[in-house]
């Protein structure tokens, strides 16, 4: 069992910045791949990026790449997103997820445990 909360949202001008983290209790968060996620109001929740186990390849959505970077500290337990150069069409929900699969998955089933989200909404 994994429980995952995620911090750091916000409101943000565009062309700001924002980095979130996600908190994961339990001792085996390293054994996760660890996703990012975002839902917009009216849309369905979608891929922003994920990371491997042991942080040696993250992938992420052509929406938010060379914008957004994770990183994780397996041994404080967390995953992060730093974004950088925020668009309105940014403003989300964002979610961070655990999966115990050994790829990373870009699909939401994929993923086994869920934080509730924190709020980024980007003005223009």
């Amino acid at each position: 069992q994994v429980q995952l909360v995620e911090s750091g949202g916000g409101l943000v001008q565009a062309g700001g910045s924002l980095r979130l983290s996600c908190a994961a209790s339990g001792r085996t968060f390293g054994s996760y791949v660890m996703g990012w996620f975002r839902q917009a109001p009216g849309k369905e929740r979608e891929f922003v990026g994920g990371i491997k186990r042991n942080g040696d390849r993250t992938i992420y959505a052509d929406s938010v790449k060379g914008r957004f970077t994770i990183s994780r500290d397996n041994a404080k337990n967390a995953v992060y997103l730093q974004m950088n150069s925020l668009k309105p069409e940014d403003t989300a929900v964002y979610y961070c997820a655990a999966s115990g699969s050994i790829i990373v998955r870009t699909t939401t089933p994929a993923y086994d445990y869920w934080g509730q989200g924190t709020q980024v909404t980007v003005s223009s």
